[in-house]
Formats: structure tokens, sequence, C-alpha cells
């Protein structure tokens, strides 16, 4: 299976450059999407061995996503693997999302780490595990990890789906409407590393959005 890692960036140059190295170790593509970056994230992730794409401005997570795969499935690849740049993601796990994509009929493989959230902080537990139950009942399918960024979408999935959000409620969106095309998802245990980044999320703004967006879910999901 010829996959792609995508990594959307903004502001990141102090891991990008650890974190594409460790993935080129083994012998997989990536592809940086920087968001506009005021700082080096995207001449470090270039000198480490990624292709970049640099929006003109700060589109969006979603927006970087959507771009990223969009020119990973015209070069061909069957899959795209998403990850942070932030250094939360482990390259090591990456064969795992290949093998179970390589045997398996599901259409996302989507990071789980509810099993063991030891280190992650309470608000984001009680938030994941409040926001999992609320998509799993939209999609109709059991996701325990709904808001994990670490994913592998086959290409089917892309072609299929028609995305409409460009900040973080892409995520959601993309697992919703695969759902509904009926696109199995399966979860894929990983281990994460929390540290001293800093949630590009706006509070206010991209918690509204994201209600915005439910309510639109909800409300599609039952007429």
């Amino acid at each position: 299976m010829k996959t792609c890692v995508i990594i959307p960036t903004y502001n990141e140059a102090k891991t990008i450059g650890e974190v594409v190295r460790d993935i080129r170790k083994q012998n997989l593509d990536v592809l940086v999407v920087d968001d506009g970056s005021r700082d080096k994230t995207a001449q470090l992730a270039a000198s480490s061995g990624a292709a970049v794409l640099r929006n003109k401005g700060n589109l969006g997570k979603g927006a970087s996503l959507i771009r990223g795969a969009e020119q990973a499935l015209k070069h061909g690849f069957d899959a795209v693997i998403i990850m942070d740049g932030d250094g939360q993601h482990l390259a090591s796990d990456l064969p795992y999302f290949i093998r179970l994509a390589t045997y398996s009929d599901s259409g996302i493989f989507i990071g789980n780490r509810m099993d063991k959230p030891r280190s992650m902080p309470m608000t984001r537990i009680l938030t994941n595990r409040f926001m999992s139950w609320l998509i799993s009942k939209i999609a109709r399918q059991d996701i325990p990890d709904t808001q994990c960024g670490f994913r592998l979408i086959k290409r089917q999935v892309f072609e299929k789906i028609k995305l409409t959000t460009r900040k973080y409620e892409t995520d959601s969106e993309i697992l919703i409407k695969a759902a509904r095309e009926n696109f199995r998802i399966e979860s894929v245990p990983i281990k994460t590393v929390y540290g001293l980044e800093k949630s590009q999320i706006n509070p206010l703004i991209d918690t509204l959005r994201f209600c915005r967006f439910i309510i639109r879910e909800i409300w599609t999901t039952q007429s």
C-alpha cells in the first residue's frame, strides 16, 4: 500500500525537523502543509526530507489537511496518514496503521489514546470521552477516541466524501461522512507524548464553530 504521511503545521519549528526525520527513517514519503507559519517550520521540514506546501495565510487545519490529501491522491498514493507536527504522535506507531490497513477493508484507522490515558490532562480526558460518545452516536459506530488526529485514511474515502469545513472540526466531519458512506472505522492503540506543546485551538471561537457543526450534523442525521 503506497502511503504518504501528511503533517498540517503552524509554527512547529521546535519539533518538525525531528518528527520528519523519524518518519523518513521508515522510508515513508512525508508532505508537510505549512499553514502560514511565522517561524522556520517550512524550511526545517524541507531540510529534514519532507515535501512542503505553503498556504498563503493561516487557513486552518482542515484546509491544510484537505490540500495535502488532494496532492497525495494526485500522485497516486493509496492512503494518507495524518500526524501532528508537535511531537505528540510517534513515528514508531506508523507500522501498526499500515499493517492493519493492508489487510482490512475498513476505510479509516484512527488512533486510540483512551485505553491508557494516564499521561493525558484530565480536561482532555473528559472532553474526549464526551465528544467520542457524541460523534459515535452520530456516526453509528463505536469510535473510542474521535478527537485523535493520528489516523490513516484510504483514498476511496476521500473520493467518496465532500468536505465543507476548514478548521479543527474537519477531523470529525471526515469520520461522520465516511460512516454515512458505509466505511468502517477501526481504532488503533497508540502512545502519545504530552509535553509543553501549546494548543492552537481558540477556546471560544473554535468551540462555537464546532457546536454549530455538530448541530448541523445531528439535524442531517435525523432528517
